[in-house]
């Protein structure tokens, strides 16, 4: 018989005392991991990952002291621990990749999806052979990286082909093409892709400004429709008009939106 692994001596990193003490929580219920320690800045951590060389981290991302990728750049690749970000922000869902974290959780999380997190981590730690690893990562970064850095949006030809979407707890990246339509809901965007509902916190104006022009169009305040999902428009009344996408769905378009509609549609005949 195999003797029992050692436990995951593991490090809890968060700048709020209540979200270390959930982290803390969920992690004593597994045996396989050892609490070595918490820290609150990114400093505590630095000091903490240096002085007690934890195999796992749990990493905030916006701290005191320095964000949890600074704590990283503080060591070499070969001396990182395996890390989970565990965090609000879904904006950095790429930058975690290029560091190799094993996970990204986003705050708030039930309990299964921080257990699939730390199963992944353990399984990562047990079996960490840096080459394959870094090749597998690598590899899904080049994929997520053709979404082009947030300062070069602005430009028409640098418009991203990927928009990424918070959805129960995961990091949903959809391609530009996959969506049907787009309406506002308060203060959310909610995406329809193929029968299915993704809601983004985002205001139109700016979510209009990263979309491609030549692919999506304003058809009413609240809507925005790909056009390749244009199937036909229908008159509805008072010389209105209803726009019908390819699945049946009808859609208001707005007098002030009809031309610029017609023009693309135009276009691409």
């Amino acid at each position: 018989m195999n003797p029992p692994l050692p436990p995951i001596r593991t490090l809890i990193v968060d700048d709020e005392p209540t979200a270390r003490r959930g982290v803390r929580l969920l992690l004593a219920a597994d045996p396989e991991i050892e609490i070595i320690g918490e820290a609150g800045t990114g400093a505590e951590a630095v000091e903490c990952i240096r002085r007690d060389q934890p195999a796992l981290i749990f990493l905030d991302v916006q701290m005191p002291q320095g964000d949890g990728f600074k704590v990283l750049e503080s060591f070499a690749p070969a001396q990182r621990p395996a890390v989970v970000f565990v965090t609000a922000y879904d904006e950095y869902a790429l930058k975690a990749f290029d560091v190799h974290a094993v996970d990204y959780l986003l705050k708030p999380y039930d309990d299964a999806r921080f257990r699939a997190a730390l199963d992944r981590a353990k399984h990562f730690t047990r079996h960490r052979q840096t080459s394959a690893i870094d090749d597998r990562l690598q590899q899904l970064l080049a994929y997520l990286k053709q979404t082009p850095p947030a300062d070069e949006r602005e430009t028409e030809a640098a418009r991203p082909d990927r928009i990424l979407i918070k959805s129960a707890g995961e990091i949903i990246f959809l391609k530009a093409e996959e969506i049907d339509w787009i309406e506002a809901e308060g203060d959310y965007m909610k995406f329809h892709v193929d029968g299915r509902a993704h809601l983004q916190r985002e205001t139109m104006a700016r979510l209009e400004a990263r979309l491609d022009p030549k692919r999506f169009v304003r058809i009413h305040r609240s809507t925005i429709v790909n056009i390749d999902r244009v199937r036909k428009l229908s008159p509805s009344f008072l010389g209105e008009y209803a726009v019908v996408l390819q699945d049946g769905t009808k859609l208001k378009l707005s007098r002030g939106y009809h031309d610029r509609l017609t023009t693309l549609l135009q276009q691409g005949l």
